[in-house]
């Protein structure tokens, strides 16, 4: 493949939600993913898994916030300005989205997940289950990342 070969992609379906602005955040909310019903066949097996990887358009960003390739994480002045791939902002030149969710349920063509931070309408590109394989047991964070989980844990625990 050519790297300057356009690749298109087809949603295999859609977020549902209530939630708008920054209720999309919180991990305890519950939402659907409604997958196109041509696509339910490949659903089959997916209840016995507890996780999945959700990868989904970030279809809100702009073409220019997509040239942006730096920023301080979470938009914070007291973080380190980094490359956009260094942080987990939704700016990006290819703005997809990755969330680890639980599934609740799944209802024929629809995926009950807890912790999906999209907002109504956003198409899905893929669903993929979570695998222990996933667990990276040599795992590290720098620094600023660590100071920010920790700034987390705090507010979640307060």
């Amino acid at each position: 493949m050519a790297s300057k070969e356009k690749i298109v992609m087809k949603p295999i379906g859609f977020v549902k939600t209530a939630a708008v602005g920054d209720e999309v955040k919180d991990k305890t909310r519950t939402s659907q993913i409604v997958i196109r019903s041509e696509l339910t066949e490949a659903l089959d097996g997916l209840i016995g898994f507890s996780h999945l990887f959700v990868l989904f358009w970030l279809s809100q960003i702009s073409n220019e916030q997509r040239r942006i390739l730096k920023v301080h994480p979470r938009g914070r002045k007291d973080m380190p300005l980094l490359g956009v791939f260094a942080t987990r902002t939704n700016l990006r030149p290819n703005p997809i989205g990755l969330t680890l969710v639980e599934l609740v349920k799944v209802e024929v063509n629809v995926l009950t997940v807890r912790g999906l931070d999209a907002f109504d309408g956003t198409p899905v590109l893929d669903v993929k289950p979570f695998d222990l394989w996933d667990i990276g047991k040599n795992a590290r964070m720098p620094g600023w990342w660590l100071k920010l989980h920790e700034e987390d844990e705090r507010s979640v625990n307060a």
